[in-house]
């Protein structure tokens, strides 16, 4: 399962569903960046002490006739030798981030974005004519569930369930789904940041109405739930119980089976999955018809199965694997709605009649055009047919917008739009739809849509005001060519007139990978490091489904090298364009963006000064053997296919480390109980890394023991974490952490 949805990853790593949220108070321009230092700056505190040092015992392995030596695959295993070497690790980080100039104002600073005045809603979904979302309070350390009557009265929700009231800060609501009449609700959750999720079925006071049901969701592939019409039974995604498959396989096997109200869960039915892959990952619907579509994703690999169960019937398969059907939803008729790129790359609209039997039989109602439908199998999002109206959600390299079409395809009044913003969360009403729209330095609004008039309002109380003020910032868009020729997309977010003469500290991020686009979003986050005088840069590297999928393979498999070339090929433009220079340039990135941060930092260790990582991959060749990893193969690709084994054993970040590097600073982190990437992949890391640096940069990993891959983090040690990485990139860009920031 991929680290997140299709923007703002990074952020939303590092704040979870504070992504965008509301920031801080009000500031005008920052203050001009201080000159660069002339040496490494010094390590603070009791920090000059050596890191602590990983014993070398190299194991060989054999694939395809290379010989591969592993120095450290002692850090895999879980052991407390394992442990004492980590702890080792996280006392000599705190050493050093603890007495960062500047941490305490920073610490300030973010907390003030995260735990902002204004509440936040979130994961809305309209059903019997209320509206469920979850809600975001600055004084709570995870996101509650909540339902209103009325969109536009976000004041009056009512609270369903607070997950922490009874378990703690760590425990979270990782999914939830509201029965068809409005009166009762699924909800999974999970602790520590696992993701490993039971079912709770709850009255809207919150109530346990049910025994809960175990093993509904994992990181690995996620989780749903869909109720049948009449609110008395429901279908669930299932993984093996304990004692059905040995324990390293029950993150595996995932099956759709079916709960009666009142039932014991051991009697409940199995309705389909069994001849599905080990890395079947499910997703679910119903209609008041009482029909039910499972949608089906063959590991993380964006193909497609859908089967449909009509009330009271069979199962039945509408497609295979490689009919490229990407997305498939019920509208308001019987008929079917498809996304496909079969013979279209970027998408095309596709109507099913009621009673076809298979995909086969689709029409096509808008063709392939400019810009790449955007579908989100975790979200369960795709087309909206609403109010006589198709609306889709178009990509246009990083950028995205609503284009809206009659039912027989002709375009039709769409939402407006500013320039370089993106979509987010659309869905419909009974006269169009509700949506969000935001950009790199517009404040995110929620708007209502009108189809049949066009007009367009905003719904208010949905998104609070941002204290933070970013008008002093714009956005520049520019492409850089890659090795092999390529035009990559970037952003630069910059103050408002400053000179553009190589002195600006600059950050740079970036994901490349999984069909996920890089989108708009208000950089809420990095307010203190904007207030300072660093720039921001956001990149649309291959990988990502920004022009549609032949962007996306061009950065998947054999053929994933690409990625590292477009960042690095962005981070010589930046330097060309004279916005920066290699010693004032820092990056970072999250998860698979960890992958790109690694490969950056072995590659090209001269192009920056700076390299934060967070739950990054970096042992190309031993990540299959994590359950996610596992799932993560049709993108990635395995050692088991030479071809593949060859590209990844040449990118592959823990293998091109070399002793007699001058490094630059590297701050990596990683959870404990992270379910999609392990916690050794960064702890190998590392200790190749101080094993290896001849300069005096520091090498540090922090791993949290209470935390996963960042969802379902307690809001008060995502401020710590931030306030961290801020005084970390500040510290070596040469910026003054303690200086104030422009009032």
């Amino acid at each position: 399962m991929p680290s997140s949805g299709s923007h703002a990853l990074l952020a939303c790593l590092l704040l979870g569903a504070a992504c965008g949220s509301a920031g801080e108070p009000a500031a005008s321009s920052p203050a001009a960046p201080a000159a660069p230092p002339a040496a490494a700056p010094a390590l603070p505190g009791p920090a000059a002490d050596a890191a602590p040092r990983a014993e070398r015992r190299p194991v060989t392995d054999t694939y395809h006739g290379v010989a591969v030596v592993d120095p450290y695959r002692w850090l895999e295993a879980d052991t407390p030798e394992v442990a004492a070497w980590s702890d080792a690790e996280n006392r000599h980080a705190r050493a050093v981030l603890d007495h960062l100039p500047g941490l305490a104002a920073l610490r300030v600073e973010v907390r003030a974005i995260v735990a902002a005045p204004g509440t936040r809603y979130f994961d809305l979904t309209p059903v019997a004519g209320k509206w469920f979302a979850l809600r975001k309070q600055p004084s709570r350390e995870q996101p509650e569930l909540v339902v209103m009557d009325d969109l536009g009265r976000a004041d009056a929700a009512r609270l369903v369930l607070d997950p922490t009231a009874a378990g703690g800060a760590h425990r979270t609501i990782d999914w939830f789904a509201p029965s068809p009449d409005g009166k009762r609700v699924a909800v999974s959750l999970s602790e520590g940041g696992s993701e490993n999720g039971s079912l709770h079925i709850l009255g809207l006071d919150g109530a346990e109405l049910e025994k809960p049901i175990p093993d509904v969701q994992r990181g690995t592939g996620g989780g749903s739930a869909a109720w049948s019409p009449d609110g008395k039974s429901i279908y669930y995604t299932r993984y093996p119980a304990a004692g059905e498959k040995p324990e390293e396989e029950r993150s595996f096997w995932m099956q759709l089976w079916f709960h009666r109200l009142g039932a014991d869960p051991k009697t409940d039915r199995y309705e389909l999955g069994k001849d599905f892959p080990r890395i079947a990952e499910i997703m679910l619907a119903t209609d008041r018809r009482g029909r039910v579509l499972a949608t089906v994703q063959k590991g993380d690999s964006g193909t497609f199965r859908h089967y449909l169960r009509a009330r009271g019937g069979e199962w039945r398969q509408l497609d295979d694997w490689d009919d490229h059907v990407i997305y498939a939803g019920f509208g308001p008729t019987a008929d079917l709605w498809l996304v496909s790129q079969a013979g279209a790359p970027r998408g095309k609209i596709l109507r099913l009649p009621a009673g076809a039997k298979t995909a086969a039989d689709a029409v096509v109602v808008v063709p392939e055009g400019p810009g790449a439908i955007v579908t989100d199998f975790y979200a369960q999002e795709g087309l909206i047919v609403s109010a006589g109206r198709v609306f889709a959600v178009f990509q246009t390299g990083g950028p995205s917008e609503i284009r809206a079409f009659t039912l027989d395809g002709k375009p039709a009044a769409s939402p407006a739009l500013p320039p370089v913003s993106a979509v987010g969360e659309a869905r419909p009403t009974k006269d169009g739809i509700v949506f969000r729209a935001r950009g790199y330095v517009e404040p995110p609004r929620a708007l209502r849509f009108h189809a049949r008039t066009g007009a367009m309002d905003e719904v208010p109380g949905l998104v609070p005001p941002e204290p933070v003020d970013l008008s002093a910032f714009e956005v520049h868009r520019h492409t850089a060519r890659s090795k092999d020729g390529t035009q990559v997309p970037y952003s630069v977010i910059w103050k408002r007139g400053a000179a553009q003469d190589g002195s600006t500290p600059c950050v740079a991020t970036g994901y490349g990978g999984f069909s996920s686009a890089q989108e708009p979003y208000f950089v809420s986050w990095s307010a203190p490091l904007l207030r300072r005088g660093v720039c921001w840069v956001e990149t649309n590297l291959r990988g990502g489904n920004e022009f549609g999928d032949e962007w996306h393979q061009a950065g998947m498999l054999t053929r994933k090298q690409n990625v590292f070339d477009d960042f690095a090929a962005v981070l010589d433009d930046l330097v060309a364009r004279k916005y920066t220079r290699p010693d004032r340039l820092g990056i970072v990135g999250g998860s698979n963006g960890g992958l790109l941060m690694g490969a950056t930092l072995v590659q090209h260790p001269d192009k920056m000064r700076a390299v934060v990582s967070l739950a990054g991959i970096y042992d190309m060749l031993r990540v299959e053997l994590s359950p996610n990893g596992l799932y993560n193969v049709p993108e990635l690709g395995t050692v088991k296919d030479q071809a593949q084994f060859t590209a990844m054993h040449a990118y592959s970040p823990f293998h091109h480390v070399k002793g007699g590097t001058k490094y630059p600073a590297v701050l990596m982190t990683s959870g404990a109980n992270d379910p999609r990437v392990s916690p050794m992949q960064s702890r190998k890391m590392i200790a190749a890394l101080q094993e290896a640096q001849r300069g005096s940069a520091p090498i540090l990993l922090v791993t949290s023991a209470t935390s996963g891959h960042g969802m379902g983090t307690a809001m008060s040690e995502r401020i710590d974490d931030v306030a961290h990485i801020h005084a970390f990139l500040l510290w070596q860009l040469g910026v003054p952490g303690d200086r104030a920031a422009a009032p």
